[in-house]
């Protein structure tokens, strides 16, 4: 898989409490815009791969819940892992 333990526990280790703790909020949204970019040069080569394409909708619903979940709980957080990430801020 493209993604190890070591690169995995990197990301959570940057953007989340430590790099064990994997159910953090920032550490997921982190983890899946991680994983969009991935998909989403995938499908640049592969236009016609229509199971990945469902797979990348669903990975970013997810991750727009999980932001709308942390904006509503501490807007603060929020600010600072869509400024790490250079997301767009996507809850009006």
């Amino acid at each position: 898989m493209y993604l190890g333990k070591e690169a995995k526990a990197e990301i959570f280790a940057k953007h989340g409490k430590s790099a064990t703790d994997t159910g953090s909020t920032e550490g997921q949204v982190a983890l899946f815009t991680t994983r969009i970019a991935h998909l989403t040069g995938h499908l640049k080569k592969n236009k016609h791969d229509f199971s990945t394409q469902l797979s990348l909708q669903k990975l970013v619903g997810k991750r727009r819940a999980l932001l709308a979940y942390l904006y509503k709980k501490d807007i603060e957080r929020y600010r600072a892992i869509i400024k790490a990430l250079q997301l767009r801020d996507i809850i009006k």
